[in-house]
């Protein structure tokens, strides 16, 4: 059974994952991916622009998850909102993306006593964080109650709530650990 994040020494955070766990984190970090990939911006013809990482169109999705990924950073200014997409979502996509696989690949990586660099902690973190906004947008999470409504139908403590709460531990842990 998983065990909170703690720092090991002033460079290393531990933890302690089962196969099975790290197998269902590197499962989550995959579908996070996936839904990364699925949706990417067309290329920008625009050599210069490309190579900086402006897209030549960026628009909100119709999908929730990835509108709590990447939201309008002007919520009264569309035209606004859309030009900070342009130059912003595409490179946060990327960054996003290779945490996600980076994540995958150290968990494959470890034994179930993990022992991570500040550097590999704070992917995973950040791994976990977009984890975390997709499954509550999907399971429609507002507040606390929301999910304690959720727990509380899914009484053999299985299911996206429970995987949903797990996740956040987990993250808490990871981030009390780096704050050390």
């Amino acid at each position: 059974m998983a065990q909170a994040f703690g720092r090991a020494n002033p460079t290393t955070i531990s933890g302690y994952l089962e196969a099975e766990e790290r197998q269902l984190l590197g499962s989550v970090f995959g579908t996070v991916a996936i839904l990364l990939a699925s949706e990417q911006p067309a290329a920008n013809q625009d050599p210069l622009a490309a190579m900086v990482g402006i897209s030549s169109s960026a628009n909100l999705s119709s999908d929730p998850a990835l509108q709590r990924l990447f939201p309008n950073a002007y919520r009264t200014d569309p035209e606004a909102a859309n030009d900070f997409r342009r130059y912003t979502e595409e490179s946060l996509r990327e960054q996003k993306l290779d945490n996600a696989n980076q994540a995958i690949t150290l968990l494959k990586d470890q034994p179930d006593d993990l022992q991570m660099s500040i550097k590999q902690a704070q992917i995973i973190s950040a791994a976990l964080n977009d984890a975390r906004l997709i499954l509550g947008s999907r399971l429609e999470l507002t507040d606390e109650h929301s999910l304690d409504t959720l727990l509380e139908v899914e009484v053999n403590n299985e299911g996206p709530a429970h995987l949903y709460e797990w996740l956040t531990w987990l993250q808490e842990s990871l981030v009390r650990s780096l704050m050390d």
